[in-house]
């Protein structure tokens, strides 16, 4: 058994708000634990005996580290009443969801995503109640996570190692097969897993997508495994333990919904829309060979033009139906026109790769024309019909919704993706949000703004007509509304970073914070903002700061401040570039991608920013060529836990001091005057919002019923800064890293505590 006095760390996100929330259990109403380093989600289906003893041997297993286990109960034998009847323990909170039937969806499955919906901490570990999954294989999983290289760990019986003893040969055969089985079907997703069908596990809590999960009976590590796009997987050994009490849950009910889900995961669907596609094939076939018959032995054209005029014919007839029978029910993003537009474009392609192969069979191997055009056609069938329903009948309407919630100060429901703020996103339930994103199409030109009724103001900025490239729409009131042009949902860094992160500067003044350019790293409870101009150095800095010194994380780039010094996590993922990713020691990159940052290292970096600032002051529309690089070239942001894996993420610090970085001067720390640093810093701020279309909506954004929201901000920081010291930092060689140490011990009055790679640290 590994120890769990191991030399890794398992890293921190901040609290996921939102999702069902657990009730407590063991203790007081209202007491809490620490905040837990790992949650430990656990599905009961009239499991009352093993609760007690399960809970038991979790909390002595787990002695030295702030836990939560949660208990997601879909029992009718009383199991939620013996859980709320544990004893309080000082390192094991307690947490209670009972499902009532009527919402017991996608049954063990669906009640593992309930419980990762709530939980606390960063990773989370799923198993079951009977003890057949043994408490004490946590250490491995976690001592396995800690080296910093997977994001998920699966306990497997299938191993070097594993053994499952307790299954009679029946039960064996039956697991055996199962796991053949959709190894085989998913042969990719599934390559580092001997073992998908266990059901305990160990998952590191942000890299899963909750909501594209739809989980049937038993086999939630499946659903991970197939559904989760990008995801490290390794596994430890475990025997399969004995049944402490109560009856196995396994039956030929959840053998079918095994078989079910396997289906529901390899085809979603597809067989039936298949069908309905061949048919319509078929019969648009029979119309082409018509078609082509009048064209070629009627009328006396050459076959291959008879085939070009038939395939025309059939290619309406197809649409037709396609559109009325196969894809019916679709509300489509892309309008009729461009259906029409994109089937005949995809159709006419298809006739481009045909009339080779229909040349070959014809004149090269004697076919008659009227079977070569058969067979040709039947070739590119399931090429067409992928087009079509991938992409043509696929761009719906009814596409999802992303929810955000920034510490319950401010929240966003965005038709579009937001990564930046992915590490904010909760699966649902924001009904009035304080910032709605929506993508539409518009049909406004240039810049302009008006005034609405009820004190609102409308503002848009749009470089071409009728919404075709870079557009948006701004409605400011107590709610803001933002439309943004179609081609922005495909490029959602530009939306975030030149729409909707202006909006949340000065939304965040409005409720009393303030969104500064700067960094900030945390030592114990004191945090440090770190500030400079763009493209100065401030993230290798701060990759080298998390990397070589005992501080946690809170933000990289924009840092969430209130007046009282408090400091709000604001973690966005980090843009780098080569010179960036040679500052740290181990980040966990694969191959492509650092393959790809020689591209996008050259296009977004220092030079490529004063290119396109360049572009910005010509008569040219800057906004839709960056939304339209980006597309193409997406920037290389990566959250801090791929590039520093041993990273902490504190939720929330105090200041205590700030630090600017500049690379001309010469070497060494001087104090600044308050008045120079808040000045600094306020120009640094500016800094960060050089591209359009702030600099021309900026005044609409900060100019708020009859106040300037600039003034606010500078109180918010000034009040933020006072008393604390700040410090000018030059290095020429770039390592102002080394000199926090010395602002640490300056601003606290103590030395830098040494640096602690303990698993589970706190």
């Amino acid at each position: 058994m590994t120890s769990l006095q191991s030399s890794a760390t398992l890293s921190r996100d901040p609290a996921q708000p939102g999702g069902p929330a657990p009730s407590p259990a063991g203790g007081p109403p209202g007491m809490r634990a620490a905040r837990p380093v790992l949650s430990i989600v656990v599905p009961t289906r009239d499991e009352a005996g093993n609760v007690e003893p399960l809970v038991e041997r979790l909390a002595e297993v787990m002695r030295e580290h702030p836990i939560e286990v949660i208990f997601v109960d879909d029992s009718e034998d009383g199991t939620d009443a013996v859980v709320r009847a544990l004893p309080p323990r000082p390192n094991c909170a307690i947490r209670l969801i009972h499902r009532e039937p009527e919402v017991r969806w996608g049954g063990l499955g669906g009640a593992v995503v309930d419980g990762i919906r709530s939980a606390g901490a960063a990773w989370v570990c799923v198993m079951d109640a009977d003890l057949q999954h043994p408490p004490e294989v946590i250490g491995d999983l976690v001592a396995r996570a800690g080296e910093g290289d997977v994001d998920l760990v699966v306990a497997s019986r299938f191993c070097r190692d594993g053994r499952a003893d307790d299954f009679g040969p029946g039960r064996r055969l039956l697991s055996r097969g199962s796991t053949w089985l959709a190894r085989r079907l998913f042969a990719r997703e599934l390559r580092e897993v001997t073992d998908p069908m266990s059901g305990f596990f160990l998952v590191r809590r942000s890299v899963l997508d909750l909501a594209a999960l739809e989980p049937q009976g038993f086999k939630i590590l499946l659903e991970v495994l197939v559904r989760t796009r990008v995801l490290r997987a390794a596994e430890v050994p475990f025997e399969f333990g004995t049944r402490h009490s109560g009856d196995s849950k396994a039956s030929a009910i959840e053998g079918a919904r095994y078989l079910s889900q396997l289906w529901n995961l390899r085809f979603r669907g597809l067989g039936a829309r298949i069908g309905r596609f061949g048919v319509v094939g078929l019969s648009g076939l029979a119309v082409n060979t018509l078609l082509l018959v009048l064209f070629a032995d009627v009328l006396g054209l050459w076959y291959v033009a008879g085939a070009v005029l038939a395939t025309q014919g059939s290619t309406l007839w197809n649409f037709l139906l396609s559109e009325r029978w196969v894809f019916r029910g679709r509300e489509h993003a892309l309008g009729l026109p461009g259906r029409v537009a994109t089937f005949f474009a995809m159709n006419n392609l298809a006739l481009l790769l045909r009339i080779p192969l229909l040349y070959v069979l014809v004149s090269g191997l004697g076919f008659n024309h009227l079977l070569g055009n058969v067979v040709s056609l039947l070739v590119l069938t399931l090429v067409r019909f992928g087009v079509a329903d991938t992409y043509i009948w696929a761009r719906t309407a009814e596409l999802p919704t992303f929810h955000y919630d920034l510490h319950g100060i401010l929240t966003i429901v965005s038709d579009a993706a937001l990564p930046e703020l992915e590490r904010f996103r909760v699966d649902d339930g924001i009904s009035d949000p304080t910032i709605r994103v929506r993508v539409e199409r518009l049909r406004t030109r240039g810049v302009g703004a008006e005034e609405l009724e009820g004190g609102r103001t409308r503002v848009h900025y749009a470089e071409w007509t009728r919404g075709a490239g870079f557009a948006t729409e701004i409605e400011l009131g107590e709610r803001i509304d933002i439309v943004a042009s179609p081609l922005l949902r495909r490029s959602p860094h530009v939306l975030y970073t030149n729409v909707v992160e202006p909006v949340l500067r000065w939304a965040f003044v409005e409720r009393g914070y303030a969104l500064v350019h700067a960094a900030c790293m945390a030592s114990e409870q004191h945090a440090f903002l770190i500030t400079a101009k763009t493209d100065t150095g401030k993230t290798t800095t701060a990759l080298k700061t998390l990397d070589n010194l005992p501080f946690s994380f809170l933000s990289d780039d924009l840092t969430l401040l209130s007046p009282d010094g408090r400091v709000l996590t604001y973690p966005k993922p980090l843009t780098i570039s080569r010179h960036t990713l040679s500052a740290v020691k181990t980040p966990l990159l694969r191959r492509r991608e650092r393959a790809a940052l020689i591209v996008q290292s050259r296009l977004h970096s220092r030079s490529g920013r004063l290119f396109g600032l360049f572009v910005a002051k010509t008569r040219l529309p800057a906004a839709t060529i960056n939304a339209l690089v980006q597309l193409v070239v997406p920037p290389p942001k990566f959250q801090v836990d791929r590039l520093v894996p041993h990273v902490a993420i504190a939720p929330e610090a105090q200041l205590a001091a700030l630090a600017i970085i500049q690379r001309d001067g010469d070497d060494g720390a001087v104090l600044l005057e308050p008045q120079e640093a808040l000045d600094t810093l306020l120009s640094n701020c500016e800094d960060a919002y050089g591209f359009p279309p702030y600099p021309v909506i900026q005044q609409y954004l900060y100019s708020r019923d009859g106040k300037d929201l600039r003034a606010v901000e500078r109180r918010i920081i000034e009040q933020a800064l006072e008393d604390k010291p700040a410090h000018l930092l030059r290095s020429a060689d770039r390592d102002w890293y080394r000199m926090f140490p010395a602002v640490v011990e300056h601003a606290t009055g103590s030395p830098i505590p040494p640096l602690s790679h303990s698993i589970l640290a706190s």
